[in-house]
């Protein structure tokens, strides 16, 4: 039997999630109505650019994640049922935005953690329509969905959004939506992700033929590196299509790059923004690379036959939680308006390098309430949980 003895990790994470409720409350009082991406020095509302706006989702998924961990009865949940509906009700009408490759952040964060709640078909149906809305960027001769900046270009980002498009087929029973993301996954574990589980940003084909050609990146080091980030999407989407097709060629992907950032990451579980970058800006961490790793992990050892290896998954997701907490939490500084330091959006391009970033500030949340549900349910059943029969974390 898997053993817990982690009181002073939970006195942790409950103090971290509580320093993140702050944090939000504060944001949303200072600047209602705004959905932010990353900090400038510290402070999310600046002039710097946006780039895309794939992040709108994490801001109101963390007040659905802060209801979820205080249970509907709670102090405080009225207030955060109110606010997480204000600030996902206007993301609806991107169900039907064509345009991006990034509908499961906006729509797994928010409305499908708002079905859970209320169980609202009408919300169901918001999720359902935006899986088919992403399944239409779906190329038929390269088997892949495009990336939002051109019709050859595939992200290994989408392996985060693809489990949308599961999600509306098994809800749909639809078999040809199923076999889209099937499909999807199979050409990015192909091409993708290499033989010792790192894996390329980018990947450009002949979009006429389906021919792959080579690999790039926008955000990473080189097109032959291994960008941190897009290896947690990958640990994690792997771990998700997992989940809902139980191919099991899915899990040893998910597996391998799990194995690989285990490997290739420092000793307190926080990567170098690329894992082949270049001295001059070795030093640079994410941290949003590791909290999207620790919550990926926390999700892929409940999968695991194996109760050692899954024991190994989960003690590493807790470490790196632990040193989240203990060594990038913004509690010290109360002038910096995020929750994590450390975290990178583009460094290429000069942006949100060493600040907080919406996407590091979800997932970890997202992690912390997930190690702290798992710790309460173990003291209950006494036993390490298994996996459940539909995908409730998104």
């Amino acid at each position: 039997m898997i053993q817990f003895s982690y009181e002073s990790d939970r006195e942790l994470f409950e103090n971290a999630i509580l320093y993140a409720e702050k944090q939000v409350k504060r944001l949303i009082e200072n600047h209602p109505d705004f959905y932010p991406m990353y900090t400038n020095s510290g402070k999310w509302k600046h002039a710097g650019p946006a780039w895309t706006h794939w992040c709108d989702g994490f801001l109101p998924g963390m007040m659905w994640l802060f209801l979820r961990h205080r249970g509907p009865d709670k102090q405080d949940a009225r207030f955060w049922m109110e606010q997480a509906i204000r600030y996902s009700r206007p993301l609806e009408s991107r169900k039907t935005d064509n345009d991006v490759h990034d509908l499961g952040f906006i729509f797994f964060s928010t409305y499908h953690r708002w079905y859970q709640m209320t169980r609202d078909p009408q919300i169901r149906e918001v999720v359902l329509n935006a899986g088919k809305t992403l399944a239409e960027r779906f190329n038929e001769v390269g088997q892949y969905l495009s990336s939002l900046v051109a019709e050859d270009s595939v992200y290994i980002d989408t392996m985060m959004n693809v489990g949308l498009i599961f999600y509306a087929a098994r809800e749909c029973n639809d078999k040809r939506l199923r076999d889209i993301a099937v499909r999807h996954c199979m050409t990015m574990r192909r091409f993708l992700v290499r033989a010792d589980g790192s894996v390329a940003h980018e990947g450009i084909f002949d979009s006429e033929t389906g021919e792959f050609l080579r690999t790039s990146t926008q955000q990473g080091y080189r097109g032959d590196s291994c960008w941190s980030r897009g290896l947690a999407w990958a640990l994690y989407g792997f771990t998700t299509s997992y989940e809902y097709s139980r191919d099991p060629r899915f899990l040893h992907t998910a597996e391998a790059c799990t194995d690989y950032y285990i490997t290739h990451t420092p000793v307190d579980g926080i990567p170098p923004w690329d894992y082949n970058a270049p001295p001059e800006n070795r030093s640079i961490v994410d941290t949003s690379a590791a909290a999207i790793a620790a919550a990926g992990m926390l999700r892929l050892c409940r999968s695991i036959s194996d109760p050692m290896k899954g024991h190994f998954y989960w003690s590493t997701a807790i470490h790196i939680l632990r040193n989240l907490c203990t060594s990038y939490l913004a509690a010290g500084d109360s002038e910096w308006e995020g929750v994590l330091k450390s975290g990178v959006y583009h460094l290429p391009k000069g942006l949100g390098v060493d600040e907080s970033v919406m996407w590091g500030e979800y997932f970890f949340v997202e992690a912390l309430e997930d190690a702290l549900r798992t710790m309460h349910n173990h003291n209950q059943n006494h036993h390490f949980p298994r996996p459940e029969t539909h995908v409730t974390v998104h």
